[in-house]
């Protein structure tokens, strides 16, 4: 089961897109809202509120 590459949640089997750039890296993305949070409006994961990177930053998990 893949994860997201934006908000790390686990996407369900036959769901979500999978994105090759062209540097052949893959992103897998559960939805369109997190899609275009990462390649369109270049956010970051740690300082978007709805993802797990941010609390786990705000929680001090991680540096």
């Amino acid at each position: 089961m893949a994860t997201c590459s934006f908000c790390k949640e686990n996407i369900e089997k036959g769901t979500g897109k999978m994105f090759v750039k062209k540097d052949a890296r893959i992103l897998y993305f559960c939805s369109r809202k997190c899609e275009k949070n990462l390649l369109k409006l270049k956010r970051k994961p740690r300082t978007t509120r709805w993802t797990k990177e941010y609390h786990q930053v705000k929680k001090g998990l991680k540096k």
